[in-house]
């Protein structure tokens, strides 16, 4: 690979036509190969560990596996890839888990070609890259003070507003796009985090908190 200066791409969204264009645009560049494409977290996580590319586009909102558990899981694999997440969505509540769930960049689909392709070889240099709109964000969340939830993940605070709302453990997983086992971890998480026993007290804390209100 040391002498190769292609960089290999893995493409991750659960668009086709997004996954078109963007294997369109890198095969007709140079120093660009498209190992192959995913629809959805999972089946990510599943070919990154196949085809060891060097650089993941990553989507963040998808059916087959959130984009956020994929990096997380690629990193608890220590995965080679970079992910370098490439997105419509440029929320606190997006941004700030993608990048603390292992993320090397973070760019929005609106970039045009060139500054997607100099993010990519950054990305695979192991450099950071965020896009200015992230970036701001970010310094602002760093520079702010905490929230009383700050302990909760965004995710934490979703399954929890809909523990709230009396959701069962099988809703929550269809709502979020995530499994029945994912909703557990995340109770167990919560549950420790604000000292409760179950769901009941969860809410009751987080109310007390001013988590929920």
């Amino acid at each position: 690979m040391a002498d190769d200066p292609t960089i290999t791409l893995l493409l991750v969204d659960d668009h086709p036509v997004v996954r078109d264009g963007l294997r369109g645009m890198f095969s007709a560049s140079l120093g660009f190969t498209v190992l192959g494409e995913a629809s959805g977290g999972t089946e990510a996580v599943a070919l990154a560990a196949r085809l060891d590319p060097d650089v993941i586009l990553m989507d963040l909102r998808m059916p087959g596996g959130s984009g956020v558990e994929a990096i997380a899981e690629l990193t608890r694999r220590g995965a080679r890839a970079k992910v370098l997440v490439l997105t419509t969505y440029d929320t606190d509540s997006d941004t700030l888990p993608a990048i603390e769930a292992g993320a090397t960049g973070y760019l929005l689909k609106d970039a045009p070609r060139d500054e997607l392709f100099t993010a990519v070889r950054a990305a695979a240099a192991g450099r950071t890259v965020l896009s200015p709109a992230v970036a701001s964000r970010l310094v602002t969340a760093v520079r702010s003070p905490a929230p009383a939830d700050a302990t909760l993940s965004a995710r934490e605070r979703e399954v929890l507003a809909l523990v709230a709302k009396g959701t069962s453990n099988r809703e929550i997983a269809r709502v979020l796009f995530i499994s029945e086992a994912t909703v557990k971890t995340h109770l167990t998480h919560i549950y420790a985090k604000l000292d409760a026993k179950d769901r009941a007290a969860a809410v009751a804390n987080a109310y007390d908190r001013g988590i929920l209100g």
